[in-house]
């Protein structure tokens, strides 16, 4: 399998916040860290940014879309937007400190 190439501007589109949540922050326990990212990008991609932007060599990335929630508010009804969810698991002794900005 070919390395992906992608700009430094599409590496930082790709990585747009990391997913801070109970269950995201067990991963780490694993090596795991969480970000959420485009619908459009694909698992080379996201490997590609990550170690672009964070300087880490990543083992796996799993990927998950989140379908936006139906809700109503004051009789209107609305929906959220869908996003995608990254889970990238990082190799042993890497670490990112999702805490500091990039």
């Amino acid at each position: 399998m070919s390395k992906v190439q992608i700009s430094k501007a599409r590496a930082y589109d790709i990585v747009r916040s990391p997913v801070i949540t109970e269950k995201a922050t067990m991963g780490s326990e694993h090596n795991q860290v969480t970000f959420r990212v485009p619908l459009n990008a694909s698992k080379p991609e996201i490997k590609a940014a990550i170690e672009a932007v964070f300087g880490v060599k990543v083992d796996a990335v799993n990927t998950l879309r989140q379908l936006g929630k139906t809700k109503r508010f004051r009789g209107y009804v609305g929906k959220r937007s869908d996003y995608k969810k990254a889970i990238v698991s990082l190799a042993e002794g890497q670490s990112i400190d999702v805490t500091t900005g990039v």
